[in-house]
């Protein structure tokens, strides 16, 4: 079984927690799942995750930072 690098996993988990909120951990992806991601880019690999858990993306829950709701 390969060994995820470091990095990877680092950027994986900062493009999980822009896009989701989460880190890579928090959905319980262990190794062994997250391997089959692991030929994409780190946000590749995020939205791809992200599409195959039905995860909401965290703009549907936090909207980015200086837009103004309308009421």
């Amino acid at each position: 079984m390969n060994k995820i690098d470091a990095d990877w996993l680092e950027e994986l988990n900062d493009a999980m927690r822009s896009l989701f909120a989460i880190k890579a951990h928090d959905p319980e992806l262990d190794q062994r799942l997250l391997i089959s991601y692991y030929d994409l880019e780190p946000r590749e690999a995020a939205v791809a995750i992200g599409n195959d858990y039905d995860l909401d993306r965290s703009e549907a829950i936090w909207p980015p930072a200086g837009l103004v709701w309308n009421s």
